[in-house]
C-alpha cells in the first residue's frame, strides 16, 4: 500500500504490520500470533512516534478511529481498508500516545448502520463500567527463569496437581476501604504466600479478561487480549504471574471462547453484519446466557480465538488453560428443544467446526508450550476428550471429572442412615475414571446461585457437618484424578459464594474452621510428598479395591499403589457417624501399617479416635489377602495406612 498523509486528519496510511503472508495466515485461520499485527501497536513511522491501528471489519464502508487524541471526533480520522481483500483497515496515528483512550467508529455497508466499538484486539481497557480501549504496550521485566525451565515437571501428568480455584475480585478485600477488592500486585504478595503454606500447587483464576459487567464473574468477556483494568495495568498482572512463580505456583486461566456478551460496544454485530456470531441464531446466540456464539467456520474469527489463546501464553507466561463449557460447544442442541437447533452436514447434533477448532486449540498450545496443560470443562460423556487427537480425542490435556463431582456431593448429602441405599454412588466414579485423564473439581459453580456452602450442604449437627466434610476431602485427596478447590472450601466457609464481598477469613479463628484449614494444608502436604497419591492418577494399575461392597455398614476400603511394588496406601472411609471397632481390611503385605493420616484427629476438629499410630497384620486371610488388619475407625472419617518400611 503507498504511503500517504491525510493532511485533514493527520493520519498516515501505508505503513502496517501485516505482510502478504500474515494476511494469508489470517485468512486460513492459521495465524496465532495475529495478535501482533492487529489492534493498536506503537510504532515509529519517519522519526514520528504514533500508534499504528488496525481492525478487521469487511462489511464497513468506512471506519474511524476517535479518542483521547481527536477528541473523540467520530469522523476525523479515517483509516484505510487494505488493498488485498482482508478486510483489514489500517491507520498511523502520530498524536495517538500511550495511555490514550479509543474507540473505532464503524459505518456500515448495510442498513446504515454505524457504531462505535471497542477494539477486540485491544491490550487494555479503562476501567469498568466505561467502555473504550487503551492504547498501552506489553514491556516488562520477567524473574521467573528459573521457574519457566522447569515447569513441565510441575506440570507433569504423574507429578502432583492441586488447584486452588480463585475470583481475584472476593477473595480479599479492605472492608476498612469502602470494601476495595486488592490489586493484582496487592494480592500477589498475601496469595502467594497463603497458597504457598496450604500446599496447594496451582492457582486458577475464574476468568480475568476484561469483562464489563463484574458480575458475571469474567464468564462474559469483551477483551480477549487485555487483563481487567478493575486490578491494574497489564504489567500489573505481569507482575502478579511472575511473584507465583517465584514462590513456585503455577497459574491457570478460565478461558471463554464459547459465546461472548450482546453488549454494544464488543463483538457482537461488529461491522453491522454477524462477524464473530453465527446469523442464525439456532447456532448464534445462547438461550442460557443470553450471549453469542461464536462462528467456528470462520478462519478468521477462530483465528481471533486461537490467538487470544496463545497471547496469555506469550505474553503473560500462563501455565495452563481452562477451557469454559466445552459441552456448549460440541453440541448444536446443547440447551435447545426440538425445532430449536440445525443437525451438521449428517443430520447429527455434534457441532463439528467447533470440534476441529478445539483439536487445533490443542494442537496449537502443545506444539508452542508442551509444558503447559490444558484442562476442558466438559460436562458430558463425550469421548476422547483428553485422549490425543491422532487417536480420534480432542487433545485436551486433562478434563474435569463432573460425573464425579455431583455423585460424591450427592452421596454426602444424604442423612449417613440413608446413605446404605445410595452406596453406588460412592463407588460407581472408579468403573470409569481411567477412561480420562480427570481433574476432581470442586468448584465455584457448587457455591452459588442458592446451592449452599460445601459445609452446609452435609448433613447433621455442627460437629457432623464438619466431619463429614472432612471426610469428603479426605475421599477426594485419594481418590485418582488432579484435585480443584474453591477459595473458602478449605476452611468450611459457611455462607454461599458472594463476588460483592470477601471471603470470612475470621471463621479460621475458631477451632472447627481451624481444624479444617489444617486438614487440608496436611492433605496437600501429603498428596504431594506421597507418589503413591499421585504418580499413577490416570492408570488402571494405580487402583485397587479393597472392599467396595460393605454398603450395609457404608465403608468402603481401597488401595492407591505406586509404580514401586513397594509404594502401597490403605485407605478406609466411615460414612457414618458410627465408630467401628476391629474393622477387618485386607492388605497385600505383612507387617506394620502406620497411620498416616486420619481425619478425625483432634488437630482437625475431630474426636480423636484411632489407631494409636498403626497396626499390625494378623495372619488371617481376608478380601483376597493372606493377611488383614483389624483397626479401628473413627465416626465419620478416612484413615490411611502405610507399610513401614523395614530396615
Amino acid at each position: 500500500m503507498a504511503e500517504h498523509v491525510d493532511k485533514k486528519s493527520n493520519v498516515i496510511h501505508g505503513p502496517s504490520l501485516l505482510s502478504e503472508y500474515d494476511v494469508y495466515l489470517f485468512r486460513q485461520g492459521n495465524h496465532y500470533r495475529i495478535y501482533e499485527k492487529l489492534g493498536a501497536h506503537r510504532i515509529v513511522v519517519d522519526g514520528r512516534e504514533g500508534t499504528l491501528f488496525s481492525v478487521f471489519a469487511p462489511n464497513a464502508e468506512k471506519v474511524f478511529v476517535m479518542g483521547d487524541f481527536n477528541d473523540w471526533n467520530p469522523s476525523s480520522h479515517p483509516l484505510a481498508v487494505r488493498w488485498d481483500g482482508s478486510g483489514v483497515w489500517e491507520g498511523f496515528v502520530p498524536d495517538a500516545r500511550k495511555g490514550q483512550l479509543y474507540k473505532y467508529h464503524i459505518k456500515s455497508k448495510y442498513n446504515n448502520y454505524e457504531v462505535d466499538k471497542g477494539d477486540p484486539f485491544a491490550i487494555s481497557w479503562e476501567l469498568s463500567p466505561r467502555t473504550a480501549s487503551q492504547v498501552w504496550d506489553l514491556e516488562y521485566k520477567w524473574h521467573d527463569e528459573g521457574w519457566m525451565n522447569t515447569r513441565g515437571e510441575r506440570n507433569r501428568m504423574d507429578g502432583p496437581i492441586s488447584i486452588y480455584e480463585v475470583h481475584l475480585g472476593s477473595w480479599r478485600r479492605k472492608p476498612e476501604e469502602n470494601n476495595r477488592y486488592l490489586g493484582y500486585r496487592e494480592i500477589a504478595h498475601d496469595l502467594a504466600e497463603y497458597v504457598k503454606e496450604m500446599g496447594f500447587t496451582h492457582v486458577e483464576l475464574l476468568p480475568i479478561m476484561e469483562h464489563p459487567f463484574y458480575g458475571s464473574w469474567g464468564y462474559q468477556t469483551a477483551g480477549y487480549f487485555s487483563p481487567t483494568s478493575r486490578f491494574g495495568s497489564p504489567q500489573d498482572f505481569m507482575y502478579f504471574v511472575d511473584y507465583l512463580h517465584s514462590h513456585d505456583i503455577g497459574v491457570i486461566l478460565d478461558w471463554v471462547p464459547s459465546h461472548f456478551p450482546s453488549d454494544n460496544h464488543g463483538l457482537v454485530y461488529f461491522d453491522g453484519t454477524h462477524l464473530f456470531e453465527h446469523e442464525d441464531p439456532r447456532k448464534g446466540f445462547h438461550p442460557d446466557w443470553q450471549s453469542y456464539i461464536y462462528n467456528y467456520g470462520r478462519n478468521e474469527v477462530r483465528n481471533f480465538l486461537l490467538a487470544s489463546a496463545m497471547f496469555w501464553l506469550d505474553q503473560y507466561h500462563i501455565d495452563g488453560i481452562r477451557v469454559d463449557a466445552v459441552a456448549s460447544m460440541l453440541y448444536l442442541d446443547y440447551s435447545r428443544k426440538e425445532g430449536e437447533w440445525i443437525p451438521n452436514e449428517y443430520g447429527g447434533r455434534e457441532n463439528i467446526e467447533a470440534i476441529n477448532f478445539l483439536r487445533q486449540f490443542n494442537e496449537m498450545v502443545y506444539k508452542e508450550y508442551p509444558d503447559v496443560q490444558t484442562y476442558a470443562e466438559e460436562s458430558t460423556a463425550w469421548p476422547m476428550v483428553s485422549r490425543p487427537i491422532y487417536l480420534g480425542g480432542l487433545g485436551f490435556g486433562m478434563k474435569w471429572n463432573m460425573g464425579w463431582m455431583h455423585d460424591t456431593l450427592d452421596y454426602f448429602s444424604e442423612d449417613p442412615v440413608h446413605r446404605k441405599y445410595h452406596h453406588s454412588q460412592l463407588t460407581f466414579s472408579i468403573w470409569y475414571s481411567f477412561f480420562e485423564n480427570f481433574v476432581l473439581p470442586l468448584s465455584h459453580d457448587e457455591v452459588v446461585h442458592g446451592k449452599g456452602s460445601l459445609l452446609n450442604k452435609m448433613p447433621g449437627d455442627d460437629w457432623q457437618k464438619f466431619a463429614n466434610l472432612r471426610t469428603l476431602y479426605g475421599y477426594m485427596f485419594t481418590h485418582p484424578g488432579k484435585k480443584l478447590l474453591f477459595m473458602g472450601a478449605e476452611f468450611g466457609q459457611w455462607n454461599e459464594w458472594n463476588h460483592d464481598t470477601s471471603l470470612d477469613w475470621h471463621l479460621t479463628e475458631f477451632p472447627f474452621h481451624k481444624g479444617m484449614q489444617n486438614w487440608i494444608r496436611d492433605l496437600n502436604r501429603f498428596y504431594r510428598n506421597e507418589r503413591t497419591l499421585h504418580e499413577r492418577d490416570f492408570e488402571n494399575e494405580g487402583f485397587q479395591w479393597i472392599d467396595f461392597g460393605d454398603w450395609q455398614q457404608s465403608v468402603i476400603s481401597y488401595m492407591r499403589l505406586g509404580k514401586s511394588s513397594k509404594d502401597v496406601m490403605v485407605v478406609v472411609c466411615n460414612l457414618t457417624p458410627v465408630p467401628r471397632d476391629n474393622y477387618k481390611v485386607g492388605v497385600p503385605q505383612s507387617g506394620y501399617w502406620k497411620e498416616v493420616l486420619n481425619s478425625d484427629a483432634e488437630i482437625y476438629g475431630g474426636s480423636g479416635q484411632g489407631n494409636y499410630g498403626g497396626a499390625n497384620t494378623l495372619p488371617i486371610a481376608h478380601h483376597g489377602h493372606y493377611d488383614s488388619l483389624s483397626i479401628n475407625l473413627p465416626p465419620l472419617s478416612v484413615v490411611v495406612f502405610k507399610k513401614e518400611v523395614e530396615s
